[in-house]
């Protein structure tokens, strides 16, 4: 199986254009994979605790195969590492390790690895090349493709970051196997998000086959592909989120605001649940405004349910701030044009589009009704 030759998805960004690579025993290959794009760079993996327990040898040996003998820079895990303190840790880093211009800096591990290390390529000595080789189903199907990178702020997430595109995605399906089943839902949430902006066929056949995308056989590689080539689409049209890229965003504005109301706290809440919650608020706020079937939103939190996904806010452990705070979260998002909220909603499954100028009185009084502690 793992000689298999792996699935290419091509991000055409002309001069800029990169692959993403998906199958089982590509972190063996990354310096071959590497040297073949990046010929005679010195490197520096940044990655966390546990991915490094988990794989780092692996990739070292695979670095060292192709000639490359990387420094690693080794970050606590979780969502509170998006941070100032760490992105100068790895700065420093690859600083430290005499890192020139034309080296390559790779991001060994999941979305706050990726957007982290991606943000600190961009911006360490005004560009350096850039690596993704994404561990988490989230990172694979999302965060590793198109050059978002950033960190939080206490006052919203990803608030600080570039674009700064990957030279290469290498995203091994055979690392998903060593996933918490947490986390691989999680990333299921991202994966379903595409058929729920634009595909809605991919969305019925995640309802038929979503068990075998869980268990790991030829339909996992199958849906991470199909969520690169969505993705990819897009970023290809609308590289800097000035037009329809913003659809990517389904689920994350309720999402972001869920995530920031539980300070980041990965034990409440981590990212992909908070976009299961919020896809699932955004098409029960569509029906609230007339604009798509009640049935619709039961179909998807049925499916939600199904895979073990929370999608309500009751869901979530411990005491969420009232609806007030949660606005203004939503407020605080960058999803927010000149004081207008911007949400990305639906008019069924598979037909999201933007919303601009939706009035702050309408989400405030949604958000009151799906409020555990309030009216809901």
């Amino acid at each position: 199986m793992s000689e298999a030759a792996p699935v290419v998805v091509e991000v055409g960004l002309g001069e800029r254009a990169y692959d993403i690579l998906i199958g089982p025993g590509l972190l063996a290959r990354a310096g071959a994979e590497i040297g073949q794009r990046l010929p005679g760079r010195r490197a520096a993996v940044v990655t966390d605790d546990n991915v490094a327990a988990a794989h780092l040898a692996t990739l070292r040996a695979g670095l060292e195969k192709g000639g490359v003998n990387p420094a690693v820079i080794t970050l606590p895990a979780g969502e509170k590492t998006k941070s100032f303190a760490h992105l100068e840790e790895v700065v420093d880093g690859v600083l430290a390790a005499k890192l020139e211009r034309g080296d390559v800096v790779i991001a060994l591990g999941g979305g706050v690895i990726g957007d982290l290390t991606g943000f600190a390529a961009g911006i360490v000595r005004r560009g350096m090349n850039f690596v993704q080789i994404p561990t988490s189903l989230l990172a694979q199907v999302d965060s590793s493709v198109g050059g978002k990178t950033g960190i939080n702020s206490p006052r919203g997430k990803n608030l600080v970051g570039v674009f700064h595109q990957p030279k290469l995605v290498l995203a091994d399906t055979g690392v998903l196997d060593t996933l918490p089943i947490r986390e691989f839902r999680a990333g299921y949430a991202e994966l379903a998000k595409y058929g729920l902006i634009d595909r809605p066929a991919f969305f019925a056949w995640l309802e038929e086959n979503w068990q075998e995308v869980f268990a790991g056989g030829p339909a996992r590689a199958e849906a991470i592909a199909e969520a690169c080539r969505a993705k990819a689409d897009v970023v290809a049209r609308d590289e800097f989120e000035t037009g329809d890229r913003a659809l990517l965003n389904l689920g994350h504005t309720f999402g972001h605001a869920l995530e920031a109301a539980t300070q980041y706290d990965g034990a409440r809440l981590v990212h992909g649940e908070g976009v299961a919650i919020g896809m699932a608020l955004a098409h029960r706020f569509s029906a609230r405004l007339n604009l798509a079937s009640p049935d619709d939103a039961a179909r998807i939190e049925t499916h939600l349910k199904a895979v073990g996904l929370p999608w309500r806010m009751a869901d979530i452990p411990g005491e969420l701030p009232d609806a007030d705070a949660l606005l203004a979260f939503i407020a605080q998002d960058k999803k927010v044009s000149r004081g207008a909220l911007t949400f990305i909603l639906t008019r069924g499954v598979g037909q999201a589009f933007i919303a601009k100028d939706v009035p702050a009185s309408e989400v405030l009084s949604f958000l009151r009704e799906s409020h555990p502690g309030e009216r809901g």
